[in-house]
């Protein structure tokens, strides 16, 4: 499976391209320079002459990838995972948290946290306690990250007092990703209940950031 992958890719390989995205991405990471569309084009054709969506997750496929050099190949494992989003299960976490511990921006993090974490702790809901419960309190800032936003896309199926008990543990963090998190779940959750944002934003002390970031719709 990645030799094929790797096959599209490698005959596509842009330099010119390379150089810029490498650049926007703080030359963090190396890059193919194949940009979205073309990208997502290949990996189309991969999917059918692979016939992988049709299998059970391949997790294997999706580490072979992450070890990879350059970023489209980190791309295309996330790609893989969101089309796989219904075989996902609780023993599944484990590949997310090492995924998102490993080559970590928001590029990868952001989405691994929306998508499969979401997912499986909307099926799974006893891994909240059991293991993202540690993640919000712990030391490492990606992982940290990862709780604040895993509820993004849950409307008004959020846990309210667990995304503000989340935030309320993190709201003194001095990093950037941490306060933009914050910023960013609050603004979302804003559209689903305005007044207790409202509410929690002016009875809480948060950074100028998140609280900026979090009432762009109030």
């Amino acid at each position: 499976m990645i030799a094929m992958i790797k096959f599209h890719f490698e005959h596509n390989r842009n330099e010119k391209n390379a150089e810029p995205m490498k650049k926007y991405m703080k030359d963090l990471f190396p890059f193919l320079g194949i940009k979205m569309p073309e990208r997502s084009k290949l990996q189309q054709k991969f999917y059918q002459q692979s016939g992988i969506l049709k299998q059970e997750f391949q997790h294997e496929f999706v580490l072979a990838l992450w070890e990879q050099h350059e970023r489209e190949y980190q791309y295309a494992a996330i790609d893989y995972i969101k089309r796989s989003l219904k075989k996902l299960v609780k023993d599944d976490l484990p590949l997310f948290e090492k995924l998102i511990t490993t080559k970590s921006w928001w590029d990868t993090v952001d989405m691994l946290a929306q998508k499969p974490v979401g997912t499986i702790a909307a099926k799974y809901p006893e891994v909240i306690s059991e293991t993202i419960e540690d993640w919000a309190f712990g030391e490492h800032l990606w992982l940290r990250r990862t709780a604040i936003l895993f509820q993004l896309k849950y409307k008004d199926k959020t846990n309210e007092d667990l995304l503000y008990r989340y935030i309320k543990g993190n709201a003194d963090s001095k990093e950037f990703f941490i306060q933009k998190a914050i910023g960013w779940v609050l603004r979302e959750y804003s559209k689903t209940d305005p007044e207790s944002v409202k509410v929690f934003i002016e009875s809480h002390t948060l950074a100028p950031l998140s609280v900026r970031e979090g009432s762009k719709y109030l």
